[in-house]
């Protein structure tokens, strides 16, 4: 759906310190990912591909649900690709987002998919279809990012609130009382003859918007910027670096109640993409950053990695956690362990991270490199509840940590400490 995918060990373990989480640290983000594509079609058994999503820990997967392929004609249903996969990832206790998109030819007078329907009734009829069938199904998000011409025609917030929002959020919650249902979906940018999504919020708004979360894909616009830094500095696009601009305008147009979901994000990777991408070691070091990024912020509520595998076609999307040919991605096990510099000062560090999956506190170990082997930084210790860990260490440029999870048997990609 959219585009462009490591001291010398301390002499005295006073040094090592547990530190406390933020206090204005997210209760509730959930770290998931979307690949509609892989789950339909990948290498192996869908179960086998639900098993992995197991495996690397996710809280949630984003599913999109065709409106044109389920029901090609008014009043006939066909359940047979979404079935398996949406049951399949309720069977292994994994949240869903189901994104709701695409108008069949009888419902915008036989025209593309990307045009809207000519009124709301017959998406509202869907959506309350939808959400009687997936009784378990709390979280919904209304379109893929409307506000560039390739997904929503025309690209008219007014549209996208009158039409397919407000119809869809009534009949979610007529029939789901408590779903939370997400709007806007948009692209970091408009692109040509879009809307910018900060202009897209405030015509929401406008419009009468009503939804319980604002959704947003804050991709990168380059390959130097960062989850922290490389942003432009006075532009209406919002990446992960520049999500400021979207609390701000989103707490101004819908309230400081309004949840922020991420629901798609990613960093291409070189090779395969020599011209958007960036190193395997980057994407692995900027996927552990985006988590944290998204952890410290108290109303971001999900984090969504687009993909789990790289796209066959080098022309397409590149981001995934795997190659194309199933091979696994430094950030592969980066997702499942995630670990990065929270702050620095002088050599006192900071690190922090999580481990994946598991429920409750996980054991896990720290270790450092040094004198050509790696060491346990202290003793054996244990996360928080929610799997999170915060240590604070003495560090200089240049050393490199990693985590070993004792219950998995696995190392996490190597840190280092720039």
């Amino acid at each position: 759906m959219a585009r462009m995918r490591r001291l010398v060990l301390l002499p005295l373990l006073a040094l090592v310190l547990l530190a406390p989480s933020r206090a204005s640290a997210s209760p509730y983000v959930q770290y998931g990912v979307q690949d509609d594509a892989w789950l339909e079609y990948g290498s192996g058994t869908l179960s086998d591909r639900l098993d992995r999503l197991q495996d690397l820990g996710v809280d949630i997967v984003r599913v999109t649900l065709d409106w044109r392929a389920t029901e090609p004609t008014a009043g006939t249903e066909d359940w047979s690709t979404i079935d398996p996969i949406v049951q399949g990832l309720h069977e292994r206790n994994i949240a869903v987002l189901l994104t709701l998109y695409g108008s069949p030819a009888w419902a915008n007078g036989g025209r593309a998919e990307n045009v809207a329907p000519s009124n709301g009734t017959a998406f509202a009829a869907f959506a309350a279809t939808v959400a009687k069938r997936y009784p378990f199904v709390k979280k919904w998000e209304i379109w893929n990012e409307p506000n560039q011409r390739r997904w929503l025609q025309p690209t008219s917030p007014a549209v996208y609130t009158r039409v397919l929002l407000n119809p869809a959020y009534a009949a979610i919650h007529r029939v789901s009382p408590g779903s939370q249902v997400a709007g806007g979906a948009t692209a970091p940018r408009g692109s040509t003859g879009g809307v910018s999504p900060l202009a897209w919020i405030s015509g929401m708004k406008a419009a009468g918007a009503h939804l319980d979360a604002y959704a947003h894909h804050p991709y990168p616009l380059a390959p130097g910027e960062t989850p922290t830094s490389g942003g432009c500095g006075h532009c209406t696009t919002v990446t992960m670096a520049t999500i400021n601009r979207l609390l701000t305008a989103v707490k101004r147009s819908f309230g400081s109640s309004t949840r922020i979901w991420l629901t798609e994000y990613g960093y291409q990777t070189n090779p395969p993409d020599r011209l958007l991408g960036v190193s395997y070691g980057a994407q692995a070091q900027y996927l552990a950053a985006a988590a944290l990024r998204a952890y410290e912020e108290p109303r971001v509520d999900m984090l969504i990695q687009y993909l789990v595998e790289d796209e066959p076609n080098v022309d397409r999307w590149q981001s995934g956690l795997m190659t194309a040919d199933g091979r696994e991605k430094p950030s592969y096990e980066t997702f499942r362990f995630p670990l990065t510099v929270q702050s620095r000062s002088g050599r006192r560090t900071t690190l922090w991270g999580q481990v994946r999956p598991g429920s409750g506190a996980q054991l896990y170990v720290l270790q450092r490199f040094a004198g050509g082997t790696w060491h346990a930084v202290g003793t054996q210790a244990t996360t928080t509840a929610r799997g999170y860990l915060h240590r604070v260490v003495e560090s200089a440029p240049g050393t490199r940590f990693r985590l070993w999870v004792p219950a998995q048997r696995e190392y996490g990609t190597v840190l280092t400490v720039r």
